[in-house]
């Protein structure tokens, strides 16, 4: 278990994986500028990894409708958690993984770099393909689809708002 990891890697009931970590200090400012008027202070990172059915290294089509179907799983999970999470009153937001843009918070035009946080969160480890650094899975390789969830709510808050959203999206 990493310094910052409060809860370890988890799978999801249709095998999505998360973990919860504190933020480190290296990424303190950038939380300020990606949530510009937010108390970052507490402020916890989610993030998820998707196996993917093709290597999201390659191009074309099938990889395309892969990222897709991906990334409309993401926003689905994270939408709901991040409902749950308003409701008792917490603070919380997620990162459009195609962009790095903060969802939730539309000011922002800080992106959040998802590679370099997994290799810090999760001490994953990248590789290079073309002009860009690619997260290497440890079971999955390249074939990963890395999302980021943020929050302000206390871990056992966050966690009871994700076994209430893997029910409800089990039985959809």
């Amino acid at each position: 278990m990493g310094r910052t990891e409060v809860v370890p890697v988890t799978e999801t009931v249709y095998g999505m994986e998360y973990s919860v970590h504190e933020c480190p200090k290296r990424y303190k400012d950038d939380m300020m500028n990606i949530f510009p008027g937010v108390d970052t202070t507490g402020i916890l990172i989610v993030p998820t990894c998707q196996n993917s059915a093709v290597d999201l290294v390659r191009v074309g089509e099938e990889v395309e409708t892969e990222k897709d179907r991906l990334l409309e799983r993401f926003c689905n999970w994270a939408k709901a958690v991040c409902e749950k999470l308003d409701k008792k009153g917490f603070w919380s937001d997620y990162t459009d993984p195609c962009s790095g843009l903060p969802m939730r918070t539309r000011e922002s035009q800080t992106v959040y770099g998802e590679v370099d946080a997994l290799t810090t969160l999760l001490g994953y480890q990248t590789a290079n393909a073309g002009c860009c650094k690619v997260i290497l899975h440890p079971k999955w390789g390249s074939s990963i689809y890395p999302a980021t969830m943020f929050t302000k709510a206390p871990v056992q808050d966050l966690q009871e708002a994700i076994k209430e959203v893997e029910g409800e999206l089990s039985k959809a």
